[in-house]
């Protein structure tokens, strides 16, 4: 009698253990499953954003920011002898429709002849250009064109590289376009093979 109640006593006991684990044990589980579900979540979300949060603005900044001209004007020679350039070597020209500081060539004509345009102040480059000479004119949509001897200085779409002078003597917008010496001066030399420029 006395072995079968210690047996009943020693099995409850047993049982009343192990539920008393289980249930330490399911409660831990839970506050660790929650946690564990957590973290992780706020871990991915600043991991996420960790990284992106550096990297989103530079791209951001890379496709905002405009293509800018180089604004220094240098000489560079040429088969017609010297001529202004821009800060990637294109020839710059002047069209003789153009008044001083004054610039006509617009819609159109500024897609042929791409007006020299800057977002400060240009600077002189190498070859003996002169500083008191070079200056800005502000055009119609509100840009800077740089001058230079008070003529409004552009490019040529016909010039695919640097030290190329396919533009010169063109009449194209109803007036002559030339090239420009270092004293600010139109460079009226035929382009060899010229045709019908001249």
């Amino acid at each position: 009698m006395r072995s079968t109640v210690g047996t009943n006593t020693a099995v409850t006991t047993a049982i009343l253990c192990a539920a008393a684990v289980a249930g330490c044990a399911g409660g831990g589980g839970a506050g660790a499953g929650r946690a564990a579900s957590e973290a992780p979540a706020g871990a991915a979300t600043g991991s996420a954003s960790a990284p992106a949060s550096p990297s989103a603005p530079t791209g951001a900044g890379r496709s905002a920011a405009p293509a800018v001209e180089v604004g220094r004007v240098s000489v560079a020679t040429t088969t017609l002898g010297p001529v202004l350039v821009n800060g990637k070597g294109r020839t710059l020209y002047l069209f003789e429709a153009d008044g001083k500081n004054v610039s006509t060539c617009t819609g159109t004509c500024a897609k042929t002849w791409p007006p020299f345009i800057v977002t400060e102040e240009p600077k002189t480059g190498t070859g003996g250009v002169e500083r008191r000479l070079l200056s800005t004119l502000t055009r119609g949509d509100g840009k800077k064109q740089v001058t230079y001897n008070g003529h409004p200085l552009y490019t040529y779409s016909g010039d695919s590289k640097a030290g190329q002078t396919n533009g010169q003597g063109h009449t194209d917008f109803d007036a002559h376009w030339y090239i420009l010496t270092p004293d600010g001066a139109k460079n009226s030399t035929p382009q060899p093979n010229s045709g019908d420029y001249y």
